[in-house]
């Protein structure tokens, strides 16, 4: 007889998270969902409630969490720059103090443990594609280092915790995600041209609009973190999961105004600090180690967001 793992998911009333609770009940297991609501919305998880296999919690991971589990799932923090740079200290503890207190939590229930990183930990890379390899090229002191820092540190202690304890750790880099509960307001790129073109208002290009994104669609993304979750001790990651098709800014305005029937016109601003121009992730490591690679064309993904949006927005 097999039993359900108690799994816990920070951050779960979040875009991904949210999809990530629903992926994981859907397999039958017991989820303790955790958010401080700073970037989550409870009517990410409305429809779980009443999922005697649900639970939702109240609590930020900054401070230590006394719960017994089988395997967390660590996505608690602000990850589009209008959040992280609201209050870019908290960001840093999000992700720092997060890590350790997670960590921790793995460590006295021995449970397995997946970190939610970024491709942000690459800066604005010199390697293109990005392979998980590469260290990065990051500005420590820029108005984007709190999140680009502070992921790279819960990397470090990931592997730390690994070494010095023997945690049964995942890394997963995470590139550019899409799809529906994305926040309107998050400053991502693909909410903000979606809520201008369903409103005809102009669409913002900064700099020319030929700087690279790769974007991977949410449902593909929660199956690349579960496929990494359920592999042996011997793989820890780091692993990219993102689509490795790649897009001008442009190219995705282009559609977004072509799949959403929009009469916006573009309009061009300078380029923010810091800004990659480039983005765009080597799978090779995902598609050997877990046999994942994303099925949900960019025209496809942006219907479903759309309808997203028009439906929040009405």
């Amino acid at each position: 007889m097999s039993f359900a793992r108690r799994i816990i998911v920070t951050g779960g009333a979040g875009f991904i998270g949210s999809h990530l609770c629903e992926r994981l009940l859907a397999r039958g297991q017991e989820v303790l969902c955790v958010d401080n609501f700073f970037t989550g919305r409870r009517q990410n998880v409305v429809p779980m409630i009443g999922n005697p296999m649900f639970e939702l919690m109240r609590h930020d991971v900054t401070f230590p969490l006394y719960v017994e589990c089988d395997e967390i799932y660590n996505l608690a923090c602000p990850a589009s720059p209008v959040h992280y740079q609201f209050d870019p200290v908290q960001t840093t503890k999000t992700s720092v103090h997060g890590a350790i207190n997670m960590l921790g939590l793995a460590k006295r229930t021995k449970a397995k443990i997946l970190q939610a990183s970024t491709s942000e930990v690459y800066g604005d890379p010199t390697v293109h594609p990005q392979v998980e390899s590469y260290n990065g090229n990051v500005n420590p002191l820029g108005p984007r280092a709190c999140y680009d820092e502070g992921k790279r540190c819960a990397e470090t202690l990931f592997f730390d915790y690994f070494r010095q304890h023997r945690l049964r750790i995942k890394v997963a880099r995470i590139f550019n995600t899409y799809g529906p509960r994305m926040l309107p307001n998050d400053g991502r790129v693909v909410s903000n041209f979606i809520v201008q073109a369903i409103k005809n208002d102009s669409i913002t290009i900064y700099g020319e609009g030929q700087q690279t994104r790769s974007f991977c669609y949410v449902d593909d993304l929660v199956d690349g973190f579960t496929r990494l979750m359920d592999t042996g001790d011997d793989i820890t990651g780091p692993i990219n999961l993102g689509n490795p098709v790649e897009n001008t800014i442009l190219e995705l305005a282009e559609a977004v105004i072509r799949l959403s029937k929009s009469k916006s016109k573009l309009i061009y601003k300078p380029l923010p600090e810091d800004d990659p121009t480039r983005r765009r992730p080597d799978i090779s490591r995902a598609k050997a180690q877990l046999n994942w690679a994303p099925s949900v064309p960019l025209d496809e993904g942006l219907s479903r967001t759309i309808a997203y949006f028009r439906a929040l927005l009405a």
